[in-house]
């Protein structure tokens, strides 16, 4: 199944940009009549006859639309402190948005050793990824922001937790745990760099209503660590 995407949509037609009308006239070489289906990248799938086969501005005709295309029960954040090496960052946002969550964040911790990271790459990978993996709705991208900036941000209301190595004051609970009854609640997941999270940054966690948890008894890297609690709070949500 080829997905295309557009945000361009109105009086039942959308209009692709020149790199989708590129691959799907170019590369895959659809012309007028055929039917394609493009996401909208807000959780829409649209059932479309291609009217026009321009390789640059191509336009096609919704013929009927499917609502929450691909959607989970649930909203995810994952605020997650950049590697070292991008690619690992990366390889984590793909995967991550093929399991299943709604915004990365990235965030620069005390002890990150990649104080600044650029967030146009990942914005391609994670609407790829959607394509790729069948959802209608493509993950917000965020620009970085301090972990301290973070916290303050979060609202009420959210569960929220943060996984650190060292053992503080406060017991940890694994993250399935923590999860419980969390079905279609709004989630956020705050995970540190390689260094792990300052105890500065901790504190200010858990005094703003985060929960301590762990991923089990394995080291993980920064990404492993962030790919298993999204993986955890869609396998907590299976029907």
């Amino acid at each position: 199944m080829e997905i295309f995407y557009s945000a361009d949509i109105s009086d039942g037609l959308v209009r692709l940009d020149e790199e989708q009308s590129g691959h799907c006239v170019r590369v895959l070489r659809h012309r007028a009549g055929d039917e394609v289906l493009i996401i909208d990248g807000r959780g829409t799938l649209y059932h479309c006859r291609l009217e026009n086969d321009s390789p640059k501005a191509a336009t096609a005709l919704i013929l009927s639309e499917e609502k929450n295309f691909g959607a989970h029960p649930y909203h995810l954040e994952m605020a997650v402190c950049p590697t070292k090496n991008a690619d690992r960052f990366e390889w984590f946002a793909e995967k991550a948005t093929e399991v299943g969550v709604d915004v990365i964040s990235p965030v620069i911790g005390e002890r990150s050793e990649r104080k600044i990271f650029k967030t146009e790459r990942l914005h391609r990978l994670v609407l790829s990824a959607a394509k790729q993996s069948l959802k209608g709705a493509v993950p917000e991208v965020r620009e970085p922001v301090s972990v301290r900036d973070f916290i303050a941000s979060c609202p009420e209301g959210a569960i929220k937790l943060i996984a650190y190595c060292f053992e503080g004051e406060q017991r940890r609970v694994s993250v399935l745990e923590a999860l419980g009854q969390c079905r279609g609640r709004d989630i956020i997941v705050l995970i540190g760099p390689e260094g792990d999270f300052s105890p500065a940054e901790v504190s200010a966690a858990l005094a703003a209503g985060f929960q301590p948890v762990h991923l089990g008894s394995s080291r993980l890297r920064t990404e492993t660590a962030a790919l298993t609690a999204v993986e955890a709070v869609y396998l907590k949500n299976l029907d």
